[in-house]
């Protein structure tokens, strides 16, 4: 094996993911080997300023600009796998950011939406995903309002903390879907997942995180 030094940035930030999964994620209980394979394969430091690339596998948030960050590694994964994405599911995300999540939902459903309400981050997640070649990722300007009301989606995710469970994001359910998001003040939050079966909506409390509100 070369030493380090005479490692290519691309295998040294491949290596970097490969013991970010093994360190972060699959120690902390999240083993579906397809957001494994998902976080191993999507490069984070393509989504973080070119300054942070050192730290972009770190297990923490990092600053992406206009007061936002890019999650920490185990949270987009825990989120993806609260969600039960299937390959053949269309997903809704709120809340660009740099575009890095939407990524990860990108190597595991047919097609992502996801929608960033702050304009230059939004053409930012947009650029940085067309170059990586995302082409079933789409990023919208904007709120959840600017996607036609009547699509509906087997996931949808919110990147940000909301007061309580929104309505219209649980509206934005097909059957048999999941929406997973934080709920709270900016000081006590945790993930929530609702499961729509036909009219039924069943809403389940998780493990304590902290987010940017959403506005």
């Amino acid at each position: 094996m070369a030493p380090e030094s005479d490692l290519s940035g691309a295998d040294r930030f491949a290596g970097l993911r490969r013991q970010m999964v093994d360190q972060q994620i699959r120690r902390r209980g999240v083993d579906d080997p397809r957001i494994l394979q998902a976080m191993t394969t999507v490069p984070r430091h393509e989504f973080v300023p070119p300054e942070l690339a050192e730290a972009a596998y770190q297990d923490r948030p990092l600053p992406i600009g206009e007061g936002q960050t890019i999650s920490q590694p185990y949270i987009v994964a825990r989120m993806a796998d609260l969600a039960n994405i299937e390959a053949a599911d269309q997903v809704l995300e709120i809340g660009a950011g740099c575009g890095y999540a939407a990524a990860v939902l990108g190597e595991l459903a047919q097609e992502v939406v996801t929608v960033e309400i702050r304009p230059n981050l939004a053409e930012s997640a947009r650029n940085t995903l067309d170059r990586l070649g995302y082409s079933n990722v789409k990023v919208v300007t904007g709120s959840v309002d600017e996607v036609d009301s009547e699509r509906r989606f087997g996931a949808v995710l919110a990147a940000a903390a909301a007061s309580k469970i929104p309505d219209t994001l649980e509206d934005r359910l097909a059957d048999g879907g999941r929406l997973v998001l934080p709920v709270g003040s900016r000081f006590a939050q945790h993930l929530w997942t609702v499961d729509r079966q036909g009219d039924e909506l069943v809403r389940r409390r998780h493990e304590a995180v902290a987010f940017v509100p959403l506005v």
